[in-house]
């Protein structure tokens, strides 16, 4: 099977439109899309975080950038209407579990509305050819199943974020189905595993957390130890969303779901991710102890990937040490002066030359 990579030759001159640029993952995805000389615009909100990658590193130098809430269906369009996308990739979301907790409507509303707002958006448009719609490992029914779940299982979602990401799924597949197919544009929707990589500042995610604390000199509280998630580092999904694109702009009849994570035994606790990226940083203490909030989280999930093997020719680089390795370094270079974008180019790079 021959292996599927990002291609700079397809990406030059590609106009490329990002939702949600000023976030982590759409960050990392402007810069690999810059340094393949694509033409980049992004529609999103203002940083959420502070610190926050979007400043650190520039972003908005790399793209013309636009802030606006998806939900605002009228100025969504008139954006869309002036970028005039080929590609578009739909990153923005309200995408922490625990914060739909606290704001369910806010999540909803973002997820499921903001997601059709693009989607309409795209209607009638001559110059799209492919909509790549992200949502997430957690759009599936979890039974707590030990076996990885396929593109092909029954969605839902116990918490408001993945039952709205679940539900944004469903409105994706039926633009498909009702409009976009028969337009010529190619739709795919995106289903990836836990993410990391330097840059994501954000609060409840495990990373993050534990740069803070030991920066702080602060002990990290862990309160799910044993729970086991597909983790992998942010440039694995992003290649593969990028190599999903190369093909549907060829393949038309590629469009549909995809899982994008590390190869299923690869899956790996809290506690395992955690110590190793403690002893990758060399600093910092842990202490385990359960939440003291009745928040319902899935405790094991993983996903098959071998759609997007077979299909795609895809399949992941980054052993799991290596992922977290690479990003425990990022952030203590970041820390000690070094630059943010400077950072993410040498990470691109050293990734692409894996090949």
């Amino acid at each position: 099977m021959k292996v599927s990579y990002p291609d700079y030759n397809f990406w030059q001159d590609k106009k490329v439109l990002i939702t949600g640029h000023s976030g982590f993952k759409g960050g990392w995805l402007s810069l690999w899309l810059k340094r393949m000389n694509a033409h980049i615009a992004g529609i999103s909100l203002a940083p959420s975080s502070h610190p926050n990658l979007f400043n650190l590193a520039g972003i908005e130098s790399v793209c013309e950038s636009y802030f606006c809430d998806i939900r605002d269906t009228t100025r969504l369009a008139n954006l869309i209407n002036r970028i005039q996308p080929e590609i578009v990739f739909h990153l923005a979301a309200q995408a922490l579990v625990r914060s739909s907790y606290q704001e369910p409507i806010n999540t909803f509303s973002t997820n499921i509305m903001g997601t059709a707002n693009i989607l309409e958006a795209l209607r009638n448009k001559t110059n799209i050819r492919v909509a790549i719609m992200i949502t997430t490992d957690k759009v599936y029914v979890n039974n707590e199943s030990y076996w990885p779940y396929r593109e092909t299982d029954p969605l839902g979602g116990h918490d408001p974020y993945s039952a709205s990401k679940a539900a944004s799924e469903m409105i994706i597949d039926s633009y498909r189905k009702a409009f976009l197919s028969d337009q010529g544009v190619a739709v795919a929707s995106c289903r990836a595993g836990n993410v990391i990589g330097g840059g994501d500042w954000s609060i409840d995610r495990l990373i993050p957390d534990a740069i803070r604390a030991w920066q702080n000199g602060s002990v990290l509280e862990i309160r799910c130890p044993e729970a086991i998630r597909p983790w992998q580092h942010v440039l694995e999904p992003l290649a593969g969303y990028l190599c999903l694109a190369q093909q549907l702009w060829k393949e038309s009849e590629l469009s549909g779901a995809y899982n994008f994570g590390p190869l299923p035994q690869q899956a790996s606790t809290v506690r395992r991710v955690i110590e190793i990226a403690n002893k990758a940083y060399g600093q910092g203490e842990i202490t385990y102890k359960e939440s003291s909030q009745n928040l319902y989280e899935a405790h094991w999930l993983t996903l098959e990937i071998t759609k997007a093997r077979q299909c795609l020719g895809f399949q992941p680089r980054f052993s799991l040490e290596e992922a977290i390795q690479t990003t425990m370094a990022w952030y203590y270079a970041q820390h000690k002066g070094v630059n943010a974008r400077t950072l993410c180019e040498q990470d691109i790079a050293t990734y692409e030359d894996l090949e």
